[in-house]
Protein backbone atom coordinates (compact mmCIF):
# COMPACT_ATOMS: atom_id res chain seq x y z
CA UNK A 1 0.00 0.00 0.00
CA UNK A 2 1.74 3.39 -1.07
CA UNK A 3 0.19 6.31 0.85
CA UNK A 4 -0.23 9.89 -0.66
CA UNK A 5 1.69 12.65 1.40
CA UNK A 6 1.47 16.50 1.38
CA UNK A 7 4.06 18.62 2.95
CA UNK A 8 2.55 22.11 4.41
CA UNK A 9 5.94 24.66 5.59
CA UNK A 10 6.36 27.48 5.33
CA UNK A 11 10.20 27.04 5.57
CA UNK A 12 11.83 25.83 1.98
CA UNK A 13 14.63 23.85 4.17
CA UNK A 14 11.61 22.34 6.29
CA UNK A 15 10.12 20.87 3.47
CA UNK A 16 13.54 19.62 1.96
CA UNK A 17 14.33 17.97 4.68
CA UNK A 18 11.36 16.02 5.30
CA UNK A 19 11.17 15.11 1.51
CA UNK A 20 14.48 13.51 1.68
CA UNK A 21 13.07 11.57 4.92
CA UNK A 22 10.15 10.55 3.48
CA UNK A 23 11.95 9.23 -0.01
CA UNK A 24 13.58 6.36 1.76
CA UNK A 25 10.17 5.04 2.06
CA UNK A 26 9.40 3.13 -0.26
CA UNK A 27 5.52 2.95 0.69
CA UNK A 28 5.54 7.18 0.79
CA UNK A 29 4.43 9.23 -2.16
CA UNK A 30 4.72 13.20 -1.68
CA UNK A 31 2.03 14.35 -3.97
CA UNK A 32 2.62 18.07 -3.14
CA UNK A 33 4.42 21.29 -0.75
CA UNK A 34 2.40 23.80 0.39
CA UNK A 35 3.65 27.07 1.87
CA UNK A 36 0.30 28.50 3.50
CA UNK A 37 -3.16 27.27 4.91
CA UNK A 38 -4.54 28.12 1.19
CA UNK A 39 -2.50 26.10 -1.06
CA UNK A 40 -3.27 23.28 1.99
CA UNK A 41 -7.22 23.61 1.51
CA UNK A 42 -6.98 23.59 -2.53
CA UNK A 43 -4.56 20.55 -2.64
CA UNK A 44 -6.56 18.53 -0.10
CA UNK A 45 -9.52 19.64 -2.49
CA UNK A 46 -8.10 18.87 -5.84
CA UNK A 47 -6.36 15.75 -5.14
CA UNK A 48 -6.55 12.20 -2.29
CA UNK A 49 -4.06 12.92 -0.08
CA UNK A 50 -3.47 9.90 3.01
CA UNK A 51 -1.22 11.91 5.21
CA UNK A 52 -0.85 15.53 5.69
CA UNK A 53 2.41 16.72 7.48
CA UNK A 54 1.49 19.93 8.50
CA UNK A 55 3.35 22.83 10.22
CA UNK A 56 1.44 25.24 12.65
CA UNK A 57 2.57 28.42 12.46
CA UNK A 58 2.24 29.67 7.94
CA UNK A 59 1.09 32.63 6.41
CA UNK A 60 -2.49 33.12 6.25
CA UNK A 61 -4.21 30.42 7.16
CA UNK A 62 -2.25 28.17 9.91
CA UNK A 63 -2.17 24.55 10.72
CA UNK A 64 -5.72 24.54 13.34
CA UNK A 65 -7.18 27.22 10.85
CA UNK A 66 -6.85 24.25 8.06
CA UNK A 67 -8.61 21.94 9.66
CA UNK A 68 -11.40 24.18 11.14
CA UNK A 69 -12.15 25.13 7.73
CA UNK A 70 -12.13 21.12 6.50
CA UNK A 71 -15.06 18.87 7.16
CA UNK A 72 -13.40 16.06 9.56
CA UNK A 73 -14.33 13.40 7.22
CA UNK A 74 -12.37 14.52 4.42
CA UNK A 75 -9.71 15.59 6.54
CA UNK A 76 -6.25 12.55 6.02
CA UNK A 77 -4.36 11.35 8.67
CA UNK A 78 -2.55 14.61 10.26
CA UNK A 79 0.86 14.86 11.64
CA UNK A 80 2.04 18.81 13.03
CA UNK A 81 5.27 19.46 12.28
CA UNK A 82 6.57 22.10 13.81
CA UNK A 83 9.13 24.28 16.14
CA UNK A 84 7.37 24.98 18.72
CA UNK A 85 5.62 22.24 21.36
CA UNK A 86 3.41 23.99 23.11
CA UNK A 87 0.29 23.41 20.73
CA UNK A 88 0.79 19.88 21.59
CA UNK A 89 -2.09 19.59 23.92
CA UNK A 90 -4.41 21.47 20.75
CA UNK A 91 -2.59 18.82 17.90
CA UNK A 92 -4.23 15.77 19.88
CA UNK A 93 -7.43 17.60 20.64
CA UNK A 94 -8.30 18.03 16.98
CA UNK A 95 -7.62 14.32 16.63
CA UNK A 96 -4.11 14.39 14.74
CA UNK A 97 -2.14 11.99 15.08
CA UNK A 98 1.52 12.72 15.55
CA UNK A 99 3.36 16.06 17.07
CA UNK A 100 7.00 16.25 15.60
CA UNK A 101 9.34 18.69 16.62
CA UNK A 102 11.79 20.54 13.81
CA UNK A 103 14.18 19.23 13.30
CA UNK A 104 12.77 15.81 12.90
CA UNK A 105 14.49 12.86 13.26
CA UNK A 106 14.35 10.09 11.12
CA UNK A 107 14.16 7.14 13.74
CA UNK A 108 10.99 9.22 15.17
CA UNK A 109 9.54 10.17 11.82
CA UNK A 110 9.87 6.14 10.89
CA UNK A 111 7.82 5.08 14.31
CA UNK A 112 5.32 7.68 13.02
CA UNK A 113 4.72 6.51 9.23
CA UNK A 114 4.07 2.92 10.92
CA UNK A 115 1.14 4.60 12.93
CA UNK A 116 -0.23 6.22 9.92
CA UNK A 117 0.06 3.40 7.90
CA UNK A 118 -2.03 1.00 10.47
CA UNK A 119 -4.68 3.92 10.34
CA UNK A 120 -4.93 4.57 7.02
CA UNK A 121 -5.35 0.49 6.79
CA UNK A 122 -7.81 0.99 9.28
CA UNK A 123 -9.99 3.71 7.77
CA UNK A 124 -9.80 2.14 4.70
CA UNK A 125 -11.22 -1.28 5.81
CA UNK A 126 -14.20 0.70 7.68
CA UNK A 127 -14.84 2.69 4.89
CA UNK A 128 -15.32 -0.70 2.48
CA UNK A 129 -16.93 -2.74 5.54
CA UNK A 130 -19.13 0.45 5.63
CA UNK A 131 -19.32 0.49 1.39
CA UNK A 132 -20.58 -2.92 1.59
CA UNK A 133 -23.13 -2.65 4.22
CA UNK A 134 -24.45 -0.23 2.17
CA UNK A 135 -24.72 -2.19 -0.74
CA UNK A 136 -26.30 -5.30 1.18
CA UNK A 137 -28.68 -3.11 2.40
CA UNK A 138 -30.12 -1.91 -0.81
CA UNK A 139 -30.16 -5.21 -2.54
CA UNK A 140 -31.35 -7.36 0.65
CA UNK A 141 -34.15 -5.15 1.62
CA UNK A 142 -37.99 -6.48 0.34
CA UNK A 143 -41.57 -4.73 1.31
CA UNK A 144 -43.54 -6.19 3.90
CA UNK A 145 -46.87 -3.97 5.33
CA UNK A 146 -44.95 -0.90 3.81
CA UNK A 147 -42.13 -1.08 5.60
CA UNK A 148 -38.78 -2.74 4.66
CA UNK A 149 -36.83 -5.47 6.60
CA UNK A 150 -32.97 -6.42 5.64
CA UNK A 151 -32.74 -9.84 3.87
CA UNK A 152 -28.91 -10.14 5.15
CA UNK A 153 -26.62 -9.22 7.85
CA UNK A 154 -22.55 -8.14 7.74
CA UNK A 155 -21.27 -9.48 11.12
CA UNK A 156 -17.54 -9.10 12.13
CA UNK A 157 -15.79 -12.22 12.28
CA UNK A 158 -11.89 -12.43 13.04
CA UNK A 159 -10.35 -10.78 10.39
CA UNK A 160 -13.14 -11.23 7.91
CA UNK A 161 -17.07 -10.01 7.30
CA UNK A 162 -19.63 -12.82 7.41
CA UNK A 163 -22.69 -12.20 5.10
CA UNK A 164 -25.42 -13.81 7.39
CA UNK A 165 -28.85 -14.84 5.87
CA UNK A 166 -31.26 -13.67 8.19
CA UNK A 167 -33.62 -16.33 7.75
CA UNK A 168 -30.98 -18.77 8.80
CA UNK A 169 -30.65 -17.14 12.43
CA UNK A 170 -32.92 -19.52 14.85
CA UNK A 171 -32.64 -17.41 17.88
CA UNK A 172 -30.89 -14.53 19.38
CA UNK A 173 -29.57 -13.61 22.66
CA UNK A 174 -27.79 -10.26 24.55
CA UNK A 175 -24.40 -10.59 25.11
CA UNK A 176 -24.47 -6.85 27.13
CA UNK A 177 -23.95 -3.74 24.21
CA UNK A 178 -23.76 -6.81 21.41
CA UNK A 179 -26.07 -9.68 20.60
CA UNK A 180 -25.00 -13.09 19.54
CA UNK A 181 -26.56 -14.26 16.65
CA UNK A 182 -27.34 -18.39 16.90
CA UNK A 183 -27.41 -19.84 12.94
CA UNK A 184 -27.12 -23.61 13.12
CA UNK A 185 -24.25 -24.64 15.09
CA UNK A 186 -22.31 -21.41 14.71
CA UNK A 187 -22.95 -18.51 16.64
CA UNK A 188 -22.09 -14.66 15.34
CA UNK A 189 -21.26 -11.66 17.44
CA UNK A 190 -22.96 -8.70 16.24
CA UNK A 191 -22.39 -4.62 18.00
CA UNK A 192 -26.07 -4.19 18.15
CA UNK A 193 -28.68 -4.54 21.31
CA UNK A 194 -31.36 -6.90 21.29
CA UNK A 195 -33.45 -3.87 20.85
CA UNK A 196 -32.46 -2.37 18.34
CA UNK A 197 -32.63 -5.99 16.25
CA UNK A 198 -36.21 -6.16 17.70
CA UNK A 199 -36.57 -3.29 16.11
CA UNK A 200 -35.19 -3.97 12.48
CA UNK A 201 -36.41 -7.40 12.08
CA UNK A 202 -39.45 -8.18 10.86
CA UNK A 203 -41.26 -8.79 13.80
CA UNK A 204 -44.32 -11.81 12.18
CA UNK A 205 -40.68 -13.77 11.68
CA UNK A 206 -38.48 -12.87 14.67
CA UNK A 207 -40.47 -12.45 18.50
CA UNK A 208 -39.31 -10.92 21.26
CA UNK A 209 -39.98 -13.50 23.79
CA UNK A 210 -37.99 -11.98 26.59
CA UNK A 211 -36.04 -8.61 27.39
CA UNK A 212 -32.78 -10.56 26.00
CA UNK A 213 -34.11 -13.02 23.98
CA UNK A 214 -35.61 -12.59 20.27
CA UNK A 215 -36.57 -16.23 18.35
CA UNK A 216 -37.25 -17.02 14.82
CA UNK A 217 -40.81 -18.97 14.44
CA UNK A 218 -39.72 -21.06 11.94
CA UNK A 219 -37.74 -22.62 13.90
CA UNK A 220 -40.33 -22.77 16.88
CA UNK A 221 -40.96 -26.40 17.77
CA UNK A 222 -42.91 -26.32 20.82
CA UNK A 223 -44.29 -23.32 23.72
CA UNK A 224 -45.11 -23.77 27.19
CA UNK A 225 -46.74 -22.02 29.18
CA UNK A 226 -45.44 -22.20 33.24
CA UNK A 227 -48.09 -20.00 35.07
CA UNK A 228 -49.34 -16.21 34.40
CA UNK A 229 -46.36 -14.59 33.88
CA UNK A 230 -43.38 -17.43 32.61
CA UNK A 231 -43.22 -19.73 30.19
CA UNK A 232 -40.19 -21.27 27.81
CA UNK A 233 -39.87 -22.04 23.85
CA UNK A 234 -38.28 -24.83 22.77
CA UNK A 235 -36.33 -24.96 19.31
CA UNK A 236 -36.09 -26.99 16.37
CA UNK A 237 -32.66 -27.95 17.55
CA UNK A 238 -34.02 -28.09 21.02
CA UNK A 239 -32.85 -25.50 23.34
CA UNK A 240 -35.32 -23.93 25.73
CA UNK A 241 -35.45 -20.46 25.89
CA UNK A 242 -36.96 -18.57 28.73
CA UNK A 243 -40.61 -16.60 27.98
CA UNK A 244 -41.47 -13.48 29.80
CA UNK A 245 -45.26 -12.58 29.80
CA UNK A 246 -44.66 -9.58 27.98
CA UNK A 247 -43.28 -12.29 25.13
CA UNK A 248 -46.04 -14.33 25.39
CA UNK A 249 -48.13 -11.42 23.81
CA UNK A 250 -45.68 -10.91 21.48
CA UNK A 251 -45.40 -14.07 19.93
CA UNK A 252 -49.37 -14.54 20.19
CA UNK A 253 -49.49 -11.29 18.21
CA UNK A 254 -47.09 -12.64 15.60
CA UNK A 255 -49.41 -15.89 15.34
CA UNK A 256 -52.44 -13.62 14.72
CA UNK A 257 -50.60 -11.40 11.89
CA UNK A 258 -48.68 -14.57 10.17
Amino acid sequence: MTLRALIADDEPLARERLRFLLAGDDEIEVVGECRNGSEVLASLKAQQVDVLFLDIQMPGRGGFEVIEQMRPTQMPVTVFVTAHNQHALQAFEVHALDYLTKPVEPERLKATLARAKERVASNTALLNQERLKQVLTEVGMHGVGGKEYPKRLLVPNGTKDMVVNIQEIEWIEAADYYSCLHVGTKSFMLRETVKQLANTLDPNRFVRIHRSTIVNMDYVREVAREGRSEGSVTLTRGQRLKMSKSGWLNLVAANRSS
